[in-house]
């Protein structure tokens, strides 16, 4: 008998907003019945990376593109061997504004041109100033999120 599906939600957070909603997919993903846990881009265990099946990238908004931290890791997966075909969704915290730009639709070209399956459109949090807080719900969306993602698995 096959294990329980495993994911990974890796994040970057500077004020804990990112991190807050990294925390919300991951115990979705738990409710919907997956092995999921949650690790800071520095922190990941790039051995382990070919157990998953499903990783989860999330980034805050910085400068209209992807946190430096964020891009550091995504550039660290590249030479990875195990990964192409694995399922993958991006998300960003941002401001709500149109010019704040997104981060999570290019980590999640990123992870395509690497070989990831998306498994959802990236999505993205809304964060009501600089240091939070989160929108109202957002949590729970991002919840329900790692809940549909589970069911896909």
């Amino acid at each position: 008998m096959k294990g329980l599906a495993k994911a990974l939600v890796v994040y970057y957070s500077k004020f804990g907003n990112t991190e807050k909603i990294a925390k919300a997919v991951a115990a979705g993903l738990q409710s919907g019945g997956m092995d999921a846990d949650t690790a800071k881009v520095d922190t990941v265990n790039f051995d382990e990376l070919s157990e998953i099946d499903l990783l989860c990238v999330g980034t805050p908004v910085h400068a209209w593109n992807v946190s430096k931290p964020a891009k550091e890791f995504l550039e660290r997966l590249k030479g990875l061997e195990g990964l192409s075909g694995k399922k993958a969704f991006a998300f960003d915290t941002r401001f709500k504004s149109r010019m704040a730009g997104s981060a999570g639709g290019k980590v999640e070209k990123k992870l395509k041109e690497m070989g990831f399956v998306v498994a959802k459109p990236a999505s993205s949090a809304i964060v009501l100033g600089q240091q939070g807080p989160l929108e109202e719900g957002a949590e729970e969306t991002f919840r329900q999120i790692g809940e549909e993602l589970a069911s896909m698995m």
